[in-house]
């Protein structure tokens, strides 16, 4: 099963029946749980959710610092992309612009996280702040016109942050980024 961390963002119902179309076992759990009671469910992978303020994630963090009693994949979207930038010591800050809308990005490396699909999509910003600075041990995978780090990856740990939205609607091939994080979870 994965976990999905609710930081109380307006899609963290759509992530759960993007994974529920796909066939994964998905359940949300609110990001104040503590880590025993998540780790007693046994989590194949965990998602922190997107939400309004970074200082409101609950036990996000938590997991990061404690990873290795965890030792599943991480994916971090909006919010919680920002979340493991600023955990691992890059920079977060307000973009140049705010983004609600429709953006083109780059695949710039393919990853796993990104697996068959094509060089460009349009995805679903919705978002004010953003990752300003890369974080030390992690490579770029996706960048756009408006944000230079759209999708990252954590270089030894299956870590992921995209600051798009792939259970919106309006991004293509979005239920595949997440069929191929079920993939890197043993759930698909």
């Amino acid at each position: 099963m994965i976990l999905i961390m609710d930081n109380e963002g307006q899609y963290v119902h759509r992530i759960w029946r993007t994974l529920r179309y796909l066939g994964v076992g998905a359940r949300i759990i609110p990001n104040t749980m503590s880590l025993e009671e998540i780790k007693a469910m046994k989590p194949r992978g965990i998602i922190f959710s997107g939400g309004p303020d970074i200082e409101r994630t609950g036990n996000c963090e938590a997991i990061l610092e404690h990873y290795d009693e965890f030792n599943v994949p991480i994916l971090g979207i909006c919010l919680g992309h920002q979340l493991i930038a600023r955990h691992f010591g890059g920079r977060v800050g307000k973009g140049d612009k705010a983004e609600y809308s429709l953006v083109e990005v780059q695949i710039v490396v393919e990853d796993e996280m990104f697996r068959d699909l094509p060089g460009r999509l349009k995805v679903w910003e919705s978002h004010m702040d953003e990752v300003k600075e890369l974080p030390p041990g992690f490579t770029l995978l996706a960048r756009s016109d408006t944000c230079p780090i759209e999708a990252m990856k954590h270089e030894s740990l299956p870590i992921y942050g995209v600051q798009f939205h792939p259970e919106v609607a309006h991004t293509e091939r979005g239920a595949d980024i997440y069929r191929n994080f079920a993939k890197l979870c043993g759930e698909l």
